[in-house]
């Protein structure tokens, strides 16, 4: 089975489910690559979660031009979400590199915005998280990612599908 076949699965199981609490859902696909999703609500077409996030093992200690190829491939792949995306800081240090909304969504009580980390210091990770700030306030807030049921398993069939093959 595919990841998107068992995340469909534990979607229908969830629906009904809403708590401000999450419920995450974790997964193990092909290539050992490992899916987390912090849920928050599910109801028959959409969802809201905290959180996606996917372990890549075979990334582990990869160089940051083949995480750079990564976001680049993502950032050309994924473009249904409310923002497009696109890498804005690359750690070659930390071997992170950070991808956000380009540009965020502006509002006049505030801005929103996605942002992915890809890092390959311990393991391969990937984490996709929404934030806002709201004018006025300091700092930033996390907020839920809500999407249908249809766009997120596309979006982690995008992700699965973008990984750089081990370098």
């Amino acid at each position: 089975m595919s990841l998107t076949t068992d995340l469909s699965h534990e979607l229908q199981q969830l629906v009904g489910f809403s708590s401000p609490a999450p419920q995450t859902v974790a997964l193990s696909g092909p290539n050992r690559i490992n899916l987390a999703v912090d849920f928050t609500a599910v109801d028959t077409m959409s969802c809201s979660f905290r959180e996606l996030r996917l372990r890549v093992p075979s990334l582990a200690g990869c160089d940051t031009d083949t995480l750079r190829q990564w976001a680049q491939n993502l950032s050309q792949r994924v473009t249904y979400l409310l923002e497009n995306l696109g890498p804005i800081e690359i750690d070659t240090t930390a071997g992170k590199v950070l991808v956000r909304s380009t540009p965020p969504d502006q509002q006049p009580d505030g801005t929103r915005f996605y942002e992915i980390l890809l890092e390959s210091n311990t393991t391969g990770n990937f984490s996709l998280r929404r934030y806002e700030s709201i004018k006025g306030s300091p700092g930033r807030s996390q907020v839920d990612i809500h999407t249908t049921h249809e766009v997120l398993l596309k979006l982690v069939d995008d992700l699965v599908d973008t990984v750089p093959s081990s370098p």
